[in-house]
């Protein structure tokens, strides 16, 4: 008895071309549950107290050292955020008050990272603010708005191949009382 050849290739055939498009859709599929799971975001940055530990006022000069409280949350899933170039400014009337780097460094997967940035300012001048000397009888009332800008550049990897560029920014307005230095409220 002869076997014929002819009809087993075409089966053959089929079943790859089948077992083909199913691995190539069920690829597709993880790529697009990956993707929508963990999909790169940047980090968030909320400020939870501002403080002024120092304040004083001589010889018409105004010195303050003002310390922000802030908080970053990674809100990425399977990756951490890298973050290099950052930096915090303190302003005053667009002028610049102070300026600090924060140091690079790391933040894990659905953390949050605690930081604290401290600014000293020295021999602030009265007369740019609108304030008469103190050594005079009446000191006009008046408060001292500043404003803080935050901003933390970095990265978050994905498989360690995809690379994704994270930036985040928090800009405060901050109103000192010019008496005595207490913090009378601040907007992030």
């Amino acid at each position: 008895m002869k076997r014929e050849r002819g009809g087993g290739t075409g089966a053959n055939l089929a079943s790859c071309l089948v077992a083909t498009i199913f691995l190539i859709f069920f690829i597709l599929v993880l790529l697009v549950v990956f993707f929508t799971l963990f999909r790169p975001e940047n980090p968030t940055i909320s400020v939870s107290t501002v403080q002024v530990p120092t304040f004083s006022i001589s010889n018409g000069t105004l010195s303050f050292t003002l310390s922000i409280f802030a908080a970053v949350h990674n809100p990425n899933r399977a990756s951490a955020f890298d973050h290099y170039d950052s930096t915090a400014l303190l302003l005053y009337s667009g002028n610049q008050l102070g300026f600090m780097f924060i140091p690079a460094g790391g933040i894990d997967a659905r953390r949050t990272q605690l930081m604290t940035i401290t600014f000293s300012v020295k021999g602030f001048p009265l007369s740019s603010i609108g304030l008469r000397a103190a050594t005079t009888a009446a000191v006009v009332p008046a408060t001292i708005e500043v404003e803080t800008r935050m901003k933390m550049t970095g990265r978050v990897k994905v498989l360690h191949f995809f690379t994704h560029h994270a930036e985040t920014t928090a800009d405060c307005r901050i109103a000192i009382d010019s008496k005595d230095g207490t913090v009378l409220g601040f907007h992030c």
